[in-house]
């Protein structure tokens, strides 16, 4: 049996949660736009069969899944929703959405129906109509997730007998089961990529319809001994590979920091590619499948520069060094093709730096995107652990004023990632934006 080893406290870096922006228009009336402004997204967004799915808040703290249409952002339906054993450093848990023919779909999420020591149910509705297909009681989950064709769910997380079941989508049928905790970090029609969160975290590849072991790699093979990933952990995908990252974490008894840093493995056979270690990554910022940021910390806890890598090599292609970075007050900022690397501070003169060269650039013309709000408050969710913050959003800055843009664009690629030329983001008051501007599919800094 394969032990979690959550803690009740930990926080998950990678999920260091704001609120959006307000006005986040699309930026030209020339590629199909809409905005759902009749929701209030807390979760990150799912798309597949022309429908997206989200967990929004209603005024009286309570959740509920909401589908709206891909092509046009009108809701479709929406049915209450809930939470139980996820913890707030991850999030609020998203629905998972999983295609079953072209223009079809099935959504799955948690709605909080109890029976009996169930403390929930798991439901799957059809995308388009949301007529009910079948339940699965829950006493604990992280929460469903996509895997290829199916659906993956953690359960029993509370509990010694945790493990992940993988289910039909359409009948909820369980196809295979594994002992223990594991995540979702990629998956096609063939194979899945998981974490294993054990004594010894791996990631396995497994056949996934028959859940055949194809390979497994410890992350201790590429980042060396000393793992807590209670720090939180982030992946990417970019071509042939999965890149990595898992965030330091502070024991409080020993006050001694664990193993971290970025890496690299062949999603074919699970081969390293490359390994950065002590490496924290930087946000806001690219997924670590695509366009990197990071800093290296020394073992005296020392930050050093900031260095932009190649996804594919882990070369170092760009970075601004130690001397270089401002005392203190500023928060990072990037452009849209984070070429440049800037220093933002509200309401007065920031700094920016080419991020190749290394070389400071005028900063009265530039203009970067930073976390719109710096403190943001957690979510008054009824019924549920304190600490869950909505997902992060950007706002787009004037570094020589360090002042708001006042009609500002879609946020970047690097930030929203792309699904089949879409881009979704929410903005301050939680509504839903959708621009179809043909980027090509590639993760956003939340995967």
């Amino acid at each position: 049996m394969l032990r979690p080893l959550w803690k009740p406290s930990i926080v998950l870096a990678g999920t260091l949660a704001v609120t959006a922006c307000s006005g986040s228009d699309a930026a030209t009336s020339n590629f199909p736009t809409w905005h759902n402004s009749q929701v209030n997204a807390v979760s990150r967004m799912a798309v597949a069969g022309n429908v997206v799915a989200s967990t929004s808040m209603k005024p009286d703290g309570t959740l509920e899944t909401v589908a709206v249409g891909l092509r046009d952002g009108k809701r479709l339906w929406s049915y209450p929703a809930t939470m139980t054993g996820r913890l707030p450093g991850m999030g609020v848990s998203t629905p998972a959405i999983v295609e079953t023919a072209k223009g079809q779909g099935v959504v799955v999420a948690l709605d909080p129906a109890k029976k009996g020591h169930w403390n929930a149910t798991l439901v799957a509705r059809d995308a388009q109509t949301g007529v009910q297909k079948w339940t699965r009681p829950v006493h604990s989950t992280f929460g469903p997730q996509r895997c290829g064709p199916y659906v993956c769910l953690s359960e029993h997380t509370a509990l010694a007998k945790a493990r992940m079941v993988v289910l039909e989508p359409s009948t909820g049928k369980t196809l295979w089961k594994l002992p223990g905790i594991s995540e979702v970090e990629w998956s096609d029609p063939d194979r899945v990529l998981l974490l294993r969160l054990a004594a010894n975290p791996m990631i396995e590849s497994y056949e996934v319809k028959t859940g055949k072991l194809q390979w497994q790699q410890p992350i201790e093979q590429a980042l060396g001994p000393g793992l807590d990933m209670s720090g939180g952990w982030a992946f990417g995908a970019t071509g042939d590979d999965l890149v990595g990252y898992v965030a330091p974490y502070t024991n409080p008894q020993t006050k001694k920091v664990s193993t971290f840093g970025l890496f690299s493995l062949k999603i074919g056979d699970g081969t390293i590619n490359w390994m950065r270690p002590s490496v924290v990554r930087v946000y806001p910022s690219g997924s670590p499948g695509y366009a990197p940021v990071v800093r290296p910390v020394d073992r005296q806890g020392s930050y050093g520069g900031f260095a932009r890598l190649d996804s594919a090599t882990g070369r170092v292609v760009g970075q601004v060094t130690a001397a270089d970075v401002p005392g203190s007050g500023w928060w990072l900022a990037f452009p849209d093709r984070m070429d440049k690397l800037g220093f933002l501070k509200h309401n007065t003169k920031g700094s920016a730096f080419d991020i190749v060269s290394g070389k400071a650039v005028p900063v009265e013309e530039e203009r970067g995107w930073s976390f719109c709000v710096t403190d943001p408050k957690p979510l008054t969710l009824r019924g549920q652990a304190p600490g869950f913050y909505s997902t992060a959003a950007v706002c787009e800055y004037d570094l020589g004023t360090g002042k708001r843009v006042g009609t500002p664009s879609a946020p970047p690629p690097w930030f929203t990632g792309s699904q089949g030329g879409w881009r979704l983001w929410r903005d301050e008051k939680g509504g839903i934006h959708a621009v179809n501007d043909q980027t090509g599919t590639a993760p956003g800094m939340y995967g």
